[in-house]
């Protein structure tokens, strides 16, 4: 066989592969870059540029360890919750600093819950069919495809199968350091095949709180081969920056980020 013939499909291969993946957000794009309520997001996130500058900030998971965790600590943090963290507020007496969803399974059932939300709030473009423009919500241009990490929250953001990595994006573009994790269990006693919509049966055991994905939720069965290829990419970035992502998470199971003791940060 003439080797051009085996050589040029494998040199194209990198590029078909971009082009498939930017077919799929590319439509996207004229209004997540041009509607006027993404002009003002961006306004938003410009202001929040390095608006955190050398500060440590906590991105709070929701797992199980949560239950085991005293959050009551962070009271007075930097801190940046994720989906339904706000089932916890009432027992922990304070709101986190920031609420991040971009999973549009769990922005449309939760819808009004979000919009009740008195705080700062930043969710996927896509929520704009469920929840409006007003003076706590911000929307981000988040993509499923074409992996990067993005270093200025204002142009495309990846999902990496996590809202988490969506946090840590956020977090830097705020300038954070170092930025810990806790509630990152990275361990789901659901099995099945990654990203597959399922819809539960009963109490949730994934999740710190039993109705988090309660009876009848929908939602997708995690993706923990792409998250971990995600949180590579974001080690990567903030050690390039000279900063770091910590893992306090009392019993997770990710081992990408350095471990640390939750108790001894304070």
């Amino acid at each position: 066989m003439n080797p051009w013939k085996r050589w040029i499909p494998q040199a194209l291969l990198p590029a078909a592969r971009w082009a498939v993946q930017t077919a799929q957000w590319l439509p996207q794009w004229p209004a997540a870059a041009w509607h006027p309520w993404r002009r003002e997001s961006k306004r938003r996130l410009a202001a929040l540029r390095d608006a955190h500058r050398g500060r440590r900030c906590f991105v709070i998971g929701n797992g199980p360890s949560l239950r085991h965790t005293d959050v009551a600590r962070l009271r007075d943090e930097i801190t940046f919750g994720l989906n339904r963290i706000y089932l916890a507020f009432p027992e922990w007496g304070f709101r986190t600093s920031y609420l991040v969803s971009v999973n549009d399974l769990v922005i449309e059932q939760c819808a009004d819950e979000f919009r009740d939300l008195a705080m700062p709030k930043f969710f996927t473009w896509r929520a704009r069919r469920w929840v409006p423009l007003d003076a706590y919500t911000t929307f981000l241009f988040t993509t499923y495809t074409a992996p990067k990490f993005a270093r200025d929250a204002r142009g495309r953001l990846w999902e990496g199968a996590t809202v988490t990595y969506v946090a840590l994006q956020l977090a830097y573009h705020m300038g954070c350091d170092p930025v810990i994790l806790i509630g990152v269990d990275h361990n789901f006693a659901t099995q099945g095949e990654p990203n597959k919509t399922v819809v539960s049966q009963g109490a949730d055991p994934n999740h710190f709180h039993p109705h988090y994905f309660g009876p009848g939720f929908r939602w997708q069965l995690p993706d923990l081969e792409t998250s971990e290829m995600a949180y590579r990419l974001a080690r990567a970035a903030f050690e390039a920056d000279g900063r770091q992502v910590l893992d306090a998470t009392i019993g997770g199971k990710l081992t990408v980020f350095p471990k640390v003791d939750y108790e001894a940060l304070f």
